[in-house]
């Protein structure tokens, strides 16, 4: 089995969460309506965001020089 990327691990927890992971094993992500992987797909971008946000908050701001 490959490994997944951050990205497609969350997809794969979201469509858990919303009980759609049954319906995704037996038939594939072309199997779902529009509704539902518009569902998944909402609620990745809205959590890959937030992770991003929480990211930079992490990093200090680079030093800033003070000679001329």
């Amino acid at each position: 089995m490959r490994t997944l990327s951050q990205e497609e691990r969350c997809k794969y927890e979201v469509a858990q969460e919303l009980g759609l992971l049954p319906k995704l094993q037996q038939v594939g992500w072309a199997g779902l309506s529009t509704a539902e992987s518009g569902r998944i797909g909402g609620l990745v971008g809205a959590r890959m965001k937030q992770r991003r946000k929480e990211q930079e908050q992490c990093i200090p701001p680079l030093p800033t020089s003070t000679t001329p």
